[in-house]
This record gives structure tokens, sequence and C-alpha cells, in this order.
């Protein structure tokens, strides 16, 4: 009889009990988000320590294999979103190819030689445009997988750079497409006298290409800025290697440029270039607040003590 009440007892309270955990269900997200976001490591080794300790520690492999399923949970969320965000972009992706077709007058003076080649031209641009929609919670998901190992700043560091990172991204996208495109494209049309008779994979596959690698290197000073701030860079290294960071760009330019000409290589090597002196400054400033906070609490621990 007992049993008998208390399963009655359930049935009767289930729908108060199914509102009361649906309307406190947002602050124990928030809860727990907060407490995340506030905590420090439970331990907090050297990487080379924690290297060696694979070797030797049964715990600290099984831990690696933990962080590999980890890790693999966090790309099957990064595909399944970058799908959701394909399949969005196909709503306008016809649209947005007509946009991007501007710079040649549009699609009609692009031609098509292949069988595939109108589909796979389509897939590009929404692929393209799908990662651009999803590109926060792609970076979201990069910080969720590394903020277990760091500290509460950088967490929050690291979390309140997910907008900017978007924000220079989109920076890259524009500038590559008001800037670097109405450059090069006239350059690379007009060389000889040879009539140009641009395929639709070639153009497009310019395109996007340079957007996405422009986008990426728009995102340096924010990542050198972060790297400074939890003392991974010194911005004086920066400062003295700026010769062989030119040489790379010039490399990296060069293998991301679809053309041989200099003129494309040298405006894709501007940017990035200014990018490095402005991720110097950015260093410099990061540095100087480091080394404020790391005075401020030898004075605290001076005046506790």
């Amino acid at each position: 009889m007992r049993n008998l009440f208390k399963a009655l007892w359930r049935v009767i309270t289930f729908p108060f009990v199914l509102v009361y955990q649906i309307l406190i269900f947002p602050f124990r997200v928030l809860r727990n988000a907060y407490r995340f976001v506030n905590s420090d490591p439970e331990e907090d080794r050297p990487l080379i320590d924690s290297l060696a300790s694979l070797a030797t520690e049964p715990q600290a492999r099984a831990s690696l294999w933990d962080h590999v399923d980890d890790l693999r949970m966090h790309l099957l969320r990064m595909v399944v979103a970058l799908t959701i965000g394909v399949g969005v972009s196909f709503y306008f992706t016809i649209p947005l190819m007509e946009y991007l077709a501007r710079p040649v007058e549009g699609l009609d003076k692009l031609q098509a030689i292949k069988v595939t080649e109108e589909i796979g031209v389509y897939m590009r641009v929404a692929l393209t445009s799908g990662i651009m929609i999803m590109l926060p919670y792609i970076v979201f998901e990069i910080w969720l997988f590394a903020a277990p190992g760091l500290r509460a700043r950088e967490k929050k560091m690291g979390l309140a750079s997910i907008p900017f990172a978007t924000i220079l991204f989109l920076g890259g996208v524009a500038f590559t497409y008001f800037l670097l495109l109405p450059t090069a494209l006239p350059f690379l049309g007009g060389f000889t006298e040879i009539q140009q008779l641009w395929t639709a994979s070639d153009y497009f596959g310019f395109v996007t290409g340079m957007m996405l690698w422009i986008g990426l290197f728009f995102e340096f000073p924010l990542v050198i800025y972060i790297l400074t701030s939890i003392g991974v860079i010194k911005p004086a290294i920066l400062a003295q290697q700026w010769r062989l960071a030119i040489v790379i760009i010039a490399i990296i330019a060069a293998a991301v440029t679809p053309t041989v000409d200099p003129i494309t290589m040298g405006l894709v090597m501007l940017p990035m270039s200014l990018l490095y002196f402005v991720s110097i400054g950015l260093s410099y400033i990061a540095y100087a607040g480091r080394k404020k906070r790391g005075e401020n609490v030898n004075e605290t621990e001076a005046g506790s003590s």
C-alpha cells in the first residue's frame, strides 16, 4: 500500500516537477558555465613533464585517450555544425555566386567545360559560406576543448576573443573581395592580348581560396595577443625577428597564391606584413598588462604577509 501511494504521488507531482526542472534548467547551465570559466586546472604541469609521464604512468595514458575521445566529440559537433551551415547556405548560394562574379561582370562571363563543374562550383561556394556562418561556433568548440587545461583568466580571454576572431576573419574576406580582387583580376586578365575565357571552377576556386586564406591571416594579431597574455610569446622576440618573419610571409604568400605573378603575391604579402607589425604592437600591450598584473600580485602577497 505504501508503494502504491508513492507511485500515485509521483504521478500527481510529475507535471509540477517537470515544469520546475524546465524553469531552473537555464540557471543550472549558467551556474555550471560560471564555475567552469572561473575554475583553474587541478594540475598545472609543464608540457615536457606531461609528455614524459605518458611513457611511465598508466593513468597519464588513460587520460590521453580520454582527451582523444573528447577531441573526437568536438570534431563531430563541428562537422555537424558545418553541415547545418552548408545546408542553410544552399538557400542563397546562387545569389552569392552572382555577387562574387561581379568583378568579372556576372556568371554569364564564365564557362564550364566539365560535366560536374557547375555542381562542384556550387558546392565550393556553399562550403565556404557554411564555414563563415558557423565560424563562431567552430571557434567555440576549439576553445571548449582547450579550456579544461587553461587557467580562469585564460578561459575568459579565449571566450571573449571569439567575436573578435569572427570580425577579423570577415574583415579579411572583405579585404579580399573589395580591395584585392579589383586590383588582381584586371592585371591577370589584361597582361597580354590573349582572350580570357575563365572557367567557373578556376575563378571561384581562386576567389574562395583567397578569401579563406586572407581571412585566416587576419586572425594573426589576435592569436599573438592571446599568446603574449598567457606568457607563451614575448614581443621583443617578434620585433627582433621581423626580417625572418618577412621571408616566411613571402613563402606563405607564394604558397597560397594560385598564380605566379608578383603583383598578386605582393598584394597578399602587404596585409600580412602590416598585420605582423600590428601584432608586435599588440604583443607589447599584452606584455605590459601581464607585467603589471604580476606586480600587483606581488604587492598583494607582500601586503598580506
